[in-house]
């Protein structure tokens, strides 16, 4: 990759090719068995769950609307992203070269073991952090904002990438090259792709056991009690196991907010909790309140009593 402008080299530009390949062939494959047992009843998925829960499209089904709405809001992220990533260059390399205390050799494959490794980490500690603080939830609930799980709600991207800067900081103060750090990240945004489908089922126990999977992915994006603010990780699910936020998939989840928000407008979509955090906050009575209105955990408001 050393022919390309440095702003260029990130791995992720080069995999939207096979990205755009296996959305392609998961939507073909659901359009296929969508004509196949139309007619035919329920899927076998939706009776495994509780009475009483709506029926709902198909396993794996996509919606046009739905699917360019995320498809799009993956190509603008492409652009922010990477103007995201420039900002954090310049304060990683001061951090690198001028606070870190030693610089690790990129050239050894520990080095790549604490940058893969922390970086999953630290993605498991942000993701975290996105689901249980208002402002930074308001970055990530568009991903979250279909209630369909496919190929393309993989490609529904924030905009608003300023809390992931701030979580790598401690990987360029641990010394590791700042490149290195992004190279990681792309490893990590790249391997989260194939987790968003439906069309993969259980998968061998000791891979359930160690990685992220989509059955544990399926989970995370479920809007249903038993699933909310479960299964942060990113690559590995072992951070969950540890801390305490993993939950097995016990039925077919129910899909997007707890509010669903019923527009394909992208703008909308990345803007519409800023839009509400400001409302709350102007009609916060007391200074507390409006501060629980933006650090608190979304759905949060002042006691009455």
């Amino acid at each position: 990759m050393d022919w390309l402008p440095p702003p260029l080299r990130d791995p992720v530009l080069f995999a939207v090719p096979f990205f755009l390949l296996l959305l392609i062939l998961e939507w073909t494959a659901a359009r296929k068995l969508e004509s196949l047992t139309d007619g035919a009843g329920t899927d076998e998925r939706l009776r495994e769950e509780p009475t009483g829960v709506d029926e709902r499209a198909p396993a794996g089904a996509y919606l046009r609307r739905d699917a360019w709405a995320s498809i799009s809001m993956g190509l603008v992220s492409i652009a922010t992203t990477g103007a995201w990533k420039f900002v954090a260059l310049l304060g990683y390399a001061v951090v690198y070269t001028y606070v870190a205390p030693w610089h690790l050799p990129s050239t050894a494959w520990y080095t790549w073991a604490v940058a893969l490794i922390g970086v999953d980490l630290l993605f498991y500690a942000y993701h975290r952090t996105a689901h249980r603080v208002r402002l930074v939830w308001a970055t990530h609930q568009a991903h979250h904002s279909s209630q369909y799980f496919n190929f393309a709600t993989a490609l529904r991207q924030k905009w608003n990438n300023s809390g992931e800067i701030l979580a790598w900081i401690p990987l360029p103060l641990l010394g590791i090259p700042p490149w290195m750090v992004f190279a990681s990240f792309s490893v990590n945004l790249i391997y989260q792709f194939w987790v968003h489908t439906e069309r993969v089922d259980r998968m061998w126990r000791p891979v359930e056991y160690v990685f992220n999977t989509p059955s544990h992915h399926r989970v995370h994006h479920g809007m249903d009690a038993e699933y909310l603010d479960k299964n942060y990780g990113g690559i590995l699910i072992l951070w969950d196991r540890l801390f305490g936020t993993y939950q097995d998939e016990l039925f077919r989840p129910h899909y997007g907010l707890t509010k669903q928000v019923s527009t394909y407008d992208v703008w909308k979509l990345q803007t519409h909790e800023y839009v509400a955090i400001g409302r709350d906050v102007a009609n916060a009575g007391r200074l507390r309140d409006a501060l629980g209105y933006v650090f608190g955990p979304p759905g949060w408001a002042p006691s009455r009593s």
